[in-house]
């Protein structure tokens, strides 16, 4: 199947745009926090088990 770059894009900008008037602001914003909480876990999780392998491995 060849989809053409215009296609991609058009239905693309069509999903976004039929999602964006169900967004609230307050939606936003706790995605914006919980993206940001994940970050910080998923990266203090790797360092932590970088460090534990280090010593591990000793």
């Amino acid at each position: 199947m060849d989809h053409s770059n215009s296609t991609v894009i058009g239905t693309a900008g069509g999903t976004f745009l039929s999602i964006l008037p169900n967004l609230h602001s307050e939606d936003v914003l706790k995605t914006i926090i919980l993206a940001t909480v994940g970050a910080i876990v998923s990266f203090t999780i790797s360092l932590v088990l970088k460090i534990f392998i280090k010593k591990h491995k000793k």
